[in-house]
């Protein structure tokens, strides 16, 4: 295995992470009142810091950005302190941990916001589908447009939970900016209509999202801010008309911030056909733009991720369900041994089972 860069070191910024399997960001809707992370947190991340870097689980930055019933904040000092437990937990183990900042846009309800407001978008543009609140499960809502004055306040939401996150512990922290959630509704014509400086043009569009990054680099240092994106997604009933070239023009962009890394998130098939398919997976595709680390995600498995890194097509590549069944997943890896299978109908359920009782090897 001494040839296997997967196990090897590197190197974000200043920080060194002891190899290049990371913990993928993993919703699992287990936080308590005030949403504050899980009692049983602390744990299952220290479970897992054997990898080289830990994302957290998506964590909302005001109320304003939850979609989700038990999903964990950063904008209390409650859910500081909640999540500090947390931190220093994984950093007695040796470990590395981003949290991620998250405001899901219009993929949410009046249900979850102050006062029953409606949701917030880049553009009054719903979609058909149903979501669950803590009321049931209720038909998506059309969002109402941002305004500008709006869009400062949610700048300053992003500075405010970055602090948090800073006296939380964490060793950095990573931009949620995929999957058909605020940033991503910004950066996408089919939801952005916009008719202002945000929006219309590839530079309009996503000026949403680098006035995030300057906002969160004016708290955490920019080789501490990482950036998730999705380019070809079609989740949340999201796309754009010219999707290649809007995220070409935004990835090229990003290397004027010199971040700690960019996590892509593979599309399916499907969804990339308007990529060169002889790259087989977008990712390889944006190293020939993206000067910076990348981190792959999606679909990997052992020899998957041993190909893409050893080929330097990848830094690092994260792991989702199967770091979920899989506490020990690196030890897993080294050794060849079999890996547990997840079960699916704990992944969004309360309390210890699913979470942190699979077994070690």
């Amino acid at each position: 295995m001494k040839d296997n860069l997967l196990f090897e070191s590197i190197n974000i910024g200043e920080q060194e992470l002891k190899n290049r399997v990371v913990m993928a960001p993993l919703t699992r809707c287990r936080a308590e009142e005030g949403f504050v992370p899980s009692r049983y947190a602390s744990e299952y991340y220290t479970q897992r810091a054997s990898v080289g870097l830990i994302i957290s689980e998506a964590t909302q930055i005001s109320q304003q950005g939850q979609g989700y019933i038990n999903t964990p904040g950063i904008y209390t000092p409650e859910q500081v302190n909640g999540w500090w437990k947390v931190t220093d937990a994984v950093h007695k183990n040796n470990g590395k941990i981003f949290l991620q900042l998250w405001h899901v846009g219009r993929q949410s309800h009046s249900d979850f916001q102050r006062n029953n407001m409606l949701p917030v978008a880049p553009s009054a543009v719903g979609y058909e589908g149903y979501i669950n609140t803590p009321y049931g499960r209720k038909k998506i809502e059309t969002p109402r447009e941002l305004t500008l004055s709006d869009i400062k306040y949610i700048i300053d939401d992003y500075v405010h939970a970055s602090k948090m996150a800073l006296k939380a512990g964490f060793d950095g922290v990573e931009i949620h900016g995929a999957n058909g959630y605020l940033i991503d509704q910004f950066l996408q014509d089919s939801t952005n209509k916009r008719l202002d400086h945000y929006g219309g043009s590839f530079e309009n569009r996503s000026r949403f999202l680098f006035d995030v990054i300057e906002a969160v680099c004016s708290v955490w240092p920019k080789e501490k801010v990482g950036l998730r994106l999705s380019p070809g997604s079609l989740r949340c009933g999201i796309s754009d008309s010219k999707a290649l070239k809007i995220f070409d023009y935004v990835i090229y962009e990003l290397n004027k911030y010199n971040l700690a890394y960019l996590h892509i998130v593979e599309p399916t098939y499907n969804e990339a056909q308007f990529y060169d398919l002889s790259y087989r997976s977008v990712v390889p595709y944006y190293r020939r733009v993206y000067r910076g680390k990348i981190i792959g995600a999606a679909g990997y498995d052992y020899i998957r991720a041993t190909e893409a890194v050893n080929n330097q097509k990848i830094d690092m590549i994260a792991f989702g369900r199967l770091m979920i069944s899989n506490p020990d997943l690196v030890e897993r890896f080294k050794m060849g041994y079999s890996l547990s299978s997840y079960d699916e109908s704990t992944f969004y359920t309360q309390g210890s089972k699913g979470y942190i009782d699979y077994p070690f090897m």
